[in-house]
C-alpha cells in the first residue's frame, strides 16, 4: 500500500481534495493510502484508506475504451437500486462524472471485507465440501438476482429489454469492427448465425441482468459460503437472464478443457473436487429457473462472441501499452478460441462444446 502516491489512473492530489469535500467523515488534512485491487482487465479498482476507514474506487481502464463500455453512471445507478433489494452488493457513496478530477469518471463505494476466489491458487486449500457449498450459493445468488423485485428501486425502467438478444448481437458485432487487431473469418459466421436466431427470443421475460456474473465477481465470507457482495455491475441492465447463466458456464473450467484453456481468465478456479462440472451448474440453476435448451444455445454462442470482443479489446490496449493486467499478452489467442467455442455451440454441441 502506498501513502498518497499516484497509482496508474489515480492522481491522488486532486482526488484527495475532491474526497475531502464530498465524502462524509473524511479529514481533509489526514494522510491517505491507496492500492490497486484488480489487474485492470475491466474497470480499474482501488482500495483507498484514511485511518481506520476504507472505500473502493472504480474508474474506466486506461487508453482504448469501447463505446458504451465501462459506464460509471450505470454501475452507480445499479448499486443504488440494489441497496433496496435482497441482492448482496456494496453500498455506493458517490459518483463523480467530472473527468478533470482523475482523468475519467469514477465512483466510490463501500469496501466489503471477505474472500475473492479469482485463481486456482485461491481455491487450492478448499475442501470438496466447501467448494460444493460455494457452487450452490453461487447459483442460488444468481437466481436471487434474476428474481429481484425492482419495484421502488429506480431500476424499473432500466435498459431496453425488448429485443435484448438481437441488440446485443448487433452491438458486439459492431464493437468487433472497432477493436479487432486481426481478421477471424469464423467471427462473421458466428455473427450471421446469431443474427438469424436472436429475434425468436424477443418476447422472453426480462429481469435484472448482471452482464459479467462469475465466481471471481463475488465477495464471500471467509469461513462460510455466504455471499457478502456481488461485484462489477458496469454491464448490468434489464434483459435476458439466460445470458448471465451462459456467461457463468463459459467462464467455468473443468479438468480436460482444451479451447477454454486458451482464455486466460479464471483458469482452473473451478477444477477442484466439489465444484462440479458445467452440467451440474446448469442443473442447479434450471431447478430454480427452467431454461429452454435452444434458448441457452443462442445465449452461449452470443456470450462467446461478446467475450471474444472483450478479450480483443484487452489485447488492443496491451499492444498500445495501456493495459495494467499481467495476463493481457495471453489474450492474443483468447478471441480465436472463444469464436471457435461459439461455432461449436452453433453446430449443435450445446454446453458440452465448452469442454472441448
Amino acid at each position: 500500500m502506498t501513502d498518497e502516491a499516484d497509482l496508474p489512473g489515480l492522481p491522488f492530489d486532486r482526488l484527495a481534495a475532491y474526497l475531502g469535500e464530498h465524502l462524509s467523515d473524511v479529514d481533509s488534512a489526514a494522510p491517505w493510502q491507496a492500492q490497486s485491487l484488480a489487474g485492470g482487465r475491466s474497470n480499474l479498482t482501488y482500495r483507498i484508506d484514511q485511518g481506520t476507514r476504507s472505500w473502493v474506487l472504480r474508474r474506466p481502464p486506461l487508453g482504448h475504451v469501447m463505446p458504451k463500455a465501462h459506464d460509471m453512471a450505470r454501475e452507480y445507478r445499479v448499486l443504488c437500486g440494489l441497496d433496496r433489494t435482497a441482492v448482496p452488493s456494496a453500498r455506493p457513496y458517490l459518483l463523480c462524472e467530472d473527468a478533470s478530477v482523475i482523468g475519467a469518471p469514477f465512483l466510490v463505494m463501500e469496501h466489503v471485507e471477505g474472500v475473492v476466489l479469482s485463481s486456482a491458487a485461491d481455491c487450492a486449500g478448499l475442501s470438496a465440501e466447501r467448494a460444493a457449498a460455494i457452487s450452490e450459493v453461487l447459483v442460488r445468488t444468481l437466481a436471487t438476482l434474476h428474481d429481484a423485485d425492482l419495484t421502488g428501486t429506480g431500476l424499473e425502467t432500466f435498459g431496453q429489454p425488448a429485443g435484448y438478444l438481437s441488440r446485443q448481437a448487433a452491438l458486439w458485432t459492431a464493437q468487433w469492427e472497432r477493436t479487432k487487431v486481426r481478421d477471424l473469418p469464423g467471427f462473421d459466421r458466428l455473427a450471421r448465425w446469431l443474427a438469424d436466431r436472436t429475434d425468436a427470443y424477443a418476447d422472453r421475460p426480462a429481469t435484472l441482468v448482471h452482464g459479467d456474473y462469475r465466481l471471481d465477481n463475488l465477495i464471500l465470507a471467509p469461513d462460510t459460503a455466504r455471499v457478502r457482495a456481488v461485484l462489477d455491475w458496469e454491464m448490468a441492465t434489464r434483459g435476458d437472464p439466460v445470458c448471465d447463466l451462459a456467461l457463468l458456464l463459459v467462464y467455468w473450467t473443468e479438468p480436460g478443457d482444451t479451447l477454454r484453456r486458451r482464455v486466460p481468465v479464471a483458469l482452473g478456479v473451478t477444477d477442484r473436487p466439489g465444484f462440479g462440472d458445467r452440467a451440474a451448474v446448469l442443473g442447479a440453476y434450471t431447478a430454480l429457473r427452467p431454461v429452454d435448451g435452444d434458448h441457452l444455445d443462442v445465449c452461449l454462442a452470443l456470450t462467446c462472441l461478446k467475450l471474444a470482443v472483450i478479450m480483443e479489446s484487452i489485447y488492443f490496449r496491451h499492444l498500445q501499452g495501456q493495459h495494467l493486467g499481467s495476463d493481457a499478452a495471453g489474450m492474443a489467442e483468447a478471441s480465436a478460441a472463444l469464436v471457435e467455442l461459439g461455432l461449436r455451440v452453433a453446430d449443435g454441441q450445446g454446453v458440452a462444446a465448452l469442454g472441448s
